[in-house]
């Protein structure tokens, strides 16, 4: 073979080996992006297992010891995966999101550069004063390195760098494969926060939906118990509590000048048998106190932290940290409050504030239409009783005893008492003339027979023209008076 043939057969077959080269290249980085697809496509939304992925692959594929992957928020990057030397790992793993200062990478890459590239770390860290390229030269001997940025529509996201361990700049193909690797990085990315709105909007949505359900459920509760309050008012605690996430909720009525409980869930016993007991007073002291006063809810994250709180009870025994009491309004003024409780600082959402104010407008509703309903029952109960009383007097011309037993057998339970005589003043003493309750009243006022209420006697100011005597306390009135109980 001539010398000039043997040259054309070297040169063909050393262009052959370079083609099967890249060839083989070629396939070997076609499998590796098709990896990191795979990984995409198997962790939707999840990021890590892609970044770390990506970089494992990059390492590999252009030679490299060391690398990390950062994302970035318009103000400071943030390391999201790292591989190399466990230094080094270590390093960007406990590193603090930080900002690019002027003549880094990372900088250059905001500054527009698709990728910067840098000769040799180990020569530029005491020009540029770079912390974290000092730290890939002491822990992991970086020298030579790239970064390529990750952009969507001209804006970055992110970066990958590379380095190895000696001054040997990284090929065309390799910063390409680097940039193929980039954008794969930014559709995972742009998944992902998709993925993630999508998530939220269906999180949305299932709770939206699971507040308008109980919303309706407490509504056919209301409806259902039409003259009794008390299982609209467990029903809103309990699902109060539920949907909330709270460890204890319960509602308080206005009587009088105090608060008291009128429904509870708690999965405290101790806490709920103490609020069977406490009077809550419109105050700054308890946060139903400053609902009351404020009329508006009140939110306090951390209950032992608030200096006005005075109700050491809510933490000590009812274990409670954040806090939430909403007043229950009717026409301005408050009724009762609604109070909900966590075991924990967590406070609670703007959804759930709102929420708790329509569980607390639907109370007023049930309380405004059993105050209806009843006081409607009371008075046809009244006239009810009325009209029998007045047949008995219809059916008995001229006897007064069938009159006097049907008044006080009808007023007795009308007005919610125990027992009640009826008694005839003749000028010097009042004497019985019918009764209704107990037996053993009944023997002891014919024991005591008639009263004379001579004056300091309770039933003295009757003669004196008072139309009404109301005693607030019967058994401490009965210590000055002997024969009291059988008023």
């Amino acid at each position: 073979m001539s010398p000039k043939r043997e040259s054309t057969v070297i040169g063909l077959k050393r262009e052959l080996a370079e083609a099967r080269a890249e060839r083989d290249e070629a396939f070997v980085q076609q499998a590796a992006v098709a990896e990191v697809l795979q990984v995409i496509n198997s962790s939707p939304g999840e990021l890590g297992p892609v970044f770390d992925a990506m970089l494992e692959k990059a390492l590999a594929l252009c030679d490299a010891a060391c690398g990390h992957m950062l994302t970035y928020d318009g103000e400071s990057f943030t390391a999201v995966a790292a591989r190399g030397p466990a230094a080094i790992v270590d390093f960007f793993r406990d590193r603090p999101p930080t900002r690019p200062a002027p003549g880094t990478t990372m900088y250059r890459l905001l500054q527009g550069e698709r990728f910067a590239q840098v000769a040799d770390s180990a020569g530029e860290v005491s020009g540029r004063g770079n912390p974290t390229r000092q730290a890939l030269v002491d822990l992991a001997g970086a020298r030579s390195g790239v970064s390529v940025g990750l952009r969507k529509d001209g804006s970055l996201l992110g970066a990958i760098s590379l380095y190895r361990q000696e001054v040997r700049p990284f090929s065309d193909k390799q910063i390409a494969l680097l940039q193929n690797f980039a954008a794969q990085a930014v559709i995972a990315m742009e998944n992902a926060r998709l993925l993630g709105e999508l998530r939220h909007r269906t999180r949305d949505l299932e709770e939206s939906l699971q507040y308008q359900t109980a919303t309706s459920e407490v509504l056919q509760v209301i409806s259902r118990s039409t003259f009794d309050l008390q299982p609209v008012l467990d029903t809103v605690v309990e699902t109060a509590a539920r949907l909330c996430n709270a460890d204890l909720s319960f509602i308080v009525s206005r009587e009088g000048e105090v608060y008291r409980r009128v429904a509870s869930f708690s999965v405290s016993p101790e806490w709920d048998d103490l609020l069977r007991e406490q009077k809550f007073t419109p105050d700054r002291g308890t946060l139903i106190g400053r609902a009351v006063l404020q009329r508006r809810a009140v939110h306090v994250a951390e209950i032992a932290a608030d200096p006005e709180h005075t109700h050491p009870e809510a933490v000590t025994v009812g274990k409670a940290r954040t806090s939430l009491s909403v007043p229950l309004l009717r026409e301005g003024e408050p009724i009762g409050v609604i109070c909900l409780g966590r075991q924990r600082v967590e406070p609670f959402t703007e959804r759930q504030i709102e929420l708790v104010r329509t569980f607390a407008d639907q109370a007023v509703i049930a309380i405004g239409n059993t105050r209806l309903i009843n006081e409607t029952r009371e008075a046809l109960d009244q006239q009810t009783a009325t009209a029998e009383v007045l047949q008995v007097i219809n059916a008995s011309p001229g006897d007064l005893s069938p009159v006097f037993d049907a008044m006080i057998r009808k007023a007795v339970p009308l007005c919610g008492a125990a027992q009640g005589s009826l008694r005839i003043f003749d000028g010097e003493a009042l004497h019985l003339a019918a009764w209704h309750g107990d037996p053993r009243f009944v023997d002891r006022a014919r024991e005591l027979g008639p009263i004379v209420p001579r004056p300091g006697h309770p039933m003295e100011p009757l003669l004196r023209g008072e139309r009404v005597i109301h005693l607030a306390d019967a058994k401490e009135a009965a210590a000055e008076s002997r024969d009291l109980a059988v008023h």
